[in-house]
């Protein structure tokens, strides 16, 4: 019986031994650092936040609409996969929505085996647009091209990514945490500002905008002559619809106006319009297109006698 209770007692004070030195002797030593005033990652384009960093190649690129069609063609199971899911990321984070297509398509992807080396750097991927028109708007995108080389060794898709935006219009960026850095690292991300800017490009509906740029009228006696140039400075091509000349409120002529194309236009001569008034004050060209347009306000011109 005396043995046991001195093994106890000898348990006991082996117990309170080691918690005490658990409890006050240190056997491990942790540093700590301040993080009261740590600034956030950055992710954006810009660095930080100016106007005078170009975030596109032109200002305010974009589609002619927010649905935007592409079509894949001769690329491995997981580039095609990266690809598609580039586009669903996007479309996740912006108000742009990607559709597949056979033909005719806006961005035509494909890819290519073995690697290309620039300046002593493996490059990744190619992409931009391929063809735009300048307007009065927008720099609109007609078609782009996303060529792959590699395959993204990341867990989400960035080559993808990247290359996409060259071809919504963007260039590099400067900061090392944006997805549109030169060289590609699996920790980089979309910038709010390029999020911020898509929406605001594509926020304004995709419609026509017919303008008419100029126009000159002589008269010659009663016989009158015009010379007019209207050009399509919208983001759809225009329907057929008529243009209506007026002297002195009075409509004189209807003549009709051909489809445009994006950025394209027309000049008409018109010569030898009878006129029953002697003395004209005003002469008015109105464009009488019977659907939305971006402006409506470029589609009549008002030619006033000269003193």
């Amino acid at each position: 019986m005396g043995s046991k209770i001195f093994f106890s007692l000898l348990f006991f004070i082996f117990v309170v031994s080691m918690l005490t030195l658990y409890w006050f002797v240190p056997l491990t030593t942790t540093e700590f650092k301040t993080t009261f005033n740590k600034k956030p990652n950055n992710y954006n384009f810009t660095l930080d936040n100016s106007k005078e960093e170009q975030m596109q190649f032109y200002p305010k690129m974009r589609f002619p609409e927010s649905k935007i069609s592409y079509r894949i063609e001769n690329c491995p199971l997981k580039k095609e996969e990266d690809m598609r899911l580039a586009f669903e990321q996007v479309s996740n984070k912006t108000i742009l929505k990607f559709y597949p297509t056979n033909f005719n398509e806006e961005i035509f992807v494909t890819c290519e085996e073995g690697s290309r080396i620039e300046e002593g750097l493996f490059i990744a991927g190619e992409g931009g647009p391929t063809n735009f028109t300048k307007t009065d708007n927008f720099n609109v995108i007609l078609d782009g091209k996303i060529l792959l080389f590699r395959e993204s060794k990341c867990y989400y898709p960035n080559i993808a990514i990247h290359e996409l935006f060259h071809v919504l219009g963007f260039n590099h960026s400067k900061n090392p945490d944006n997805i549109m850095y030169p060289i590609s690292k699996c920790d980089q991300t979309i910038g709010q500002d390029q999020i911020d800017l898509i929406n605001e490009l594509y926020s304004i509906e995709g419609n026509t905008d017919l303008k008419l740029e100029e126009a000159t009228a002589l008269m010659h006696g009663k016989y009158l002559n015009i010379n007019m140039t209207i050009k399509n400075v919208g983001l759809k091509k225009s329907k057929e619809t008529k243009i209506i000349i007026f002297v002195d409120e009075e409509p004189i002529k209807k003549i009709t106006l051909e489809e445009l194309n994006i950025g394209d236009g027309i000049t008409i001569n018109l010569k030898n319009m009878w006129v029953k008034k002697i003395n004209i004050q005003e002469i008015k060209i109105q464009i009488d297109y019977p659907e939305k347009e971006l402006n409506k306000d470029n589609n009549h011109i008002i030619l006033s006698v000269k003193k």
